[in-house]
């Protein structure tokens, strides 16, 4: 059957159309938005379809992942006195390299060889992926534990913006107003702090910066042929691993790197071991909270975790400043949060049943065409 752009349209659409009446009203949108898109294998699977249960795996999955690293970082950063960051996201890189090739290679998982198209799918993703990896290192080195999650707060907001420039999507009022109350919260906990570093905030505001767009792109590609989450995850390792590797050895980090003492030492060398592993995990995790869920729950569900890491640092590490107004802060912090997280998954589970049809070209368009449109 044939649209009116005279494209030929979906089987699964033309058994729609032969079991049920046309639809009417906003059901001719609904059509044109599906007739307009070459839907990849991966794209099929959107947040409306996911089962509630599989969306919140995916979330606490990552929460764990990311609160698991973040200690790791800091221990082998600050605890061992590791001198190069750089170093250590070379190694998260190659762990990412060596474990998906591995499955590749055992059939566990597929996805595309390598061609010249690929520098096209995948672009700019590699720049932001290497940008959020050097940041992220640089700040978690710099800042305590309890100041780098509240300025990691400011991701979210950075994240709403791309979604609605990149993606075009549009927020309701009440998600609008809880991500406004997290980052009230975050300045309010900033207010307190006594060791003001221009060089550390620098880092971290970039690195919430090249979060966002990490995240808004990775969702955009997850529907490129070929990729998928995996060939995302393996070719930005791929394309990047050499570069910084040259880099370091120009700067003279992989030097010092390599001089570490403490290399004999076997409480440093399972540390740093199960940071590059976490490295991966980590990554996937983001990926697949990503899919299942969208880029600004992704990292609304990582502003929790960071609040809930600075109250732990409050009592464990020995470098935080305690006081009331960075208390109060990450307390507001926390309850926009959650609050966020509340709504938007009773919002997607109760979308269901009659709307199923409408919500479920919203997520396709924007994974294959980057656009969508506002449930």
């Amino acid at each position: 059957m044939v649209d009116a752009g005279g494209r030929t349209r979906t089987s699964h659409q033309e058994v729609a159309d032969s079991s049920s009446p046309p639809p009417v009203g906003k059901g001719s949108q609904q059509v044109r938005s599906v007739s307009d898109l070459t839907m990849p294998p991966d794209a099929c699977q959107q947040p409306a379809q996911h089962p509630r249960l599989l969306r919140l795996y995916s979330a606490l999955f990552y929460a764990g992942s990311s609160f698991v690293i973040t200690v790791v970082n800091k221990t082998v950063l600050t605890s061992f006195r590791f001198p190069s960051y750089m170093c250590l996201g070379i190694g998260q890189m190659i762990a990412t390299l060596v474990v998906l090739y591995a499955a590749k290679m055992s059939k566990t998982v597929q996805f595309q060889d390598f061609d010249r198209t690929i520098l096209l799918k995948i672009f700019p993703l590699p720049l932001l992926y290497v940008g959020n990896h050097i940041t992220g290192l640089a700040s978690t080195k710099k800042l305590s534990l309890p100041m780098f999650t509240v300025l990691r707060k400011f991701t979210i907001l950075m994240t709403m913006i791309l979604e609605v420039f990149i993606l075009r999507k549009t927020f309701p009022k009440r998600l609008v107003y809880c991500v406004v109350t997290i980052v009230f919260g975050a300045m309010v906990a900033a207010s307190s702090d006594l060791a003001f570093d221009v060089e550390a905030y620098s880092f971290i505001l970039l690195n919430d910066a090249f979060t966002a767009a990490n995240g808004v792109y990775t969702k955009k590609k997850l529907g490129t042929k070929g990729l998928g989450k995996y060939g995302v995850l393996f070719y930005n390792a791929l394309l990047l691993v050499i570069p910084t590797l040259l880099a370091s050895a120009f700067t003279g980090d992989l030097h010092e790197a390599l001089t570490f003492e403490d290399w004999v030492e076997a409480p440093f060398v399972f540390c740093f071991l199960a940071s590059c592993f976490m490295g991966f995990v980590l990554m996937y995790s983001i990926v697949l909270c990503s899919y299942y869920n969208s880029a600004l729950t992704t990292t609304v569900v990582g502003a929790i975790k960071n609040a809930a890491v600075a109250y732990i640092g409050i009592f464990v590490g020995g470098d935080y400043l305690f006081s009331w107004p960075n208390f109060l802060g990450l307390s507001i912090c926390m309850s926009g949060g959650l609050m966020y997280s509340y709504l938007t998954f009773t919002q997607k589970s109760a979308g269901s049943g009659a709307e199923g049809a409408q919500e479920l070209t919203i997520p396709i368009a924007e994974d294959s065409t980057g656009k969508a449109s506002i449930n």
